[in-house]
């Protein structure tokens, strides 16, 4: 079930949700798209690709945030997705090493340094000093993979990989705990600040991609 559709209480995870549903990747066009049958194998190879780029290399956002750890008491939380993350590292790897080469599109090179600002912008938010930003960051992180993690598993079926489970806490342990870190007005709005630019990262991406994909059909 989509997260945006469940009820939690409210709280700093009811806002993650709220914002997700508006602004995260499960309300883009382009996802859309790549989740249709219809979808070119070319389009899913270069979001595979794109995700590997910003998500594929360690250490990662969430155990960067897990590192720096400014909210002490969400490192045991941020522990737990960073550990799922590492799996999906993994999986993100199989599926580009299967999908075979980027496809060759016009602006390779603007595209490759969009991708290297994304993945240096989330390691800012991973390293913000502000308490509560990074565990923002990470629950919206988690809240957009679900949609993210629906495109993976169609393109590892489109390039014959065998899917594998997520690894992350449960979505109620995580709406427990984003809630209970966000549980004063000021960690709530970093909380919101962080879920925020992480989405704004992933929609960039998406529209990239986007663009990308529409490069190579003209």
């Amino acid at each position: 079930m989509d997260t945006a559709q469940q009820h939690w209480p409210a709280g700093a995870w009811d806002l993650v949700t709220r914002i997700g549903a508006t602004d995260g990747s499960v309300a883009h066009p382009h996802l859309s798209m790549l989740l249709s049958p219809a979808a070119a194998s070319r389009d899913l190879s270069d979001a595979v690709h794109a995700l590997c780029a910003v998500h594929g290399d360690p250490p990662g956002l969430a155990v960067e945030a897990r590192t720096h750890c400014v909210q002490p008491d969400a490192c045991d939380w941020l522990s737990a997705v960073a550990d799922g993350f590492v799996l999906e590292r993994a999986y993100i790897a199989r599926l580009a090493a299967a999908a075979g080469p980027t496809p060759s599109t016009p602006g390779q090179s603007d595209t490759e340094a969009a991708l290297i600002a994304s993945r240096h912008a989330l390691e800012t938010l991973a390293r913000s000093e502000r308490r509560g930003c990074a565990t923002g960051a990470v629950a919206a992180l988690v809240q957009d993979w679900t949609a993210i993690r629906l495109m993976l598993d169609h393109a590892a079926d489109r390039f014959g990989v065998d899917p594998v489970p997520a690894a992350f806490p449960s979505l109620s342990e995580t709406a427990a705990s984003v809630t209970r870190l966000g549980g004063t007005p000021a960690t709530e709005r970093a909380v919101r600040f962080g879920a925020e630019q992480l989405l704004a990262q992933h929609r960039a991406l998406w529209d990239l991609l986007e663009a990308r994909a529409s490069a190579r059909q003209g």
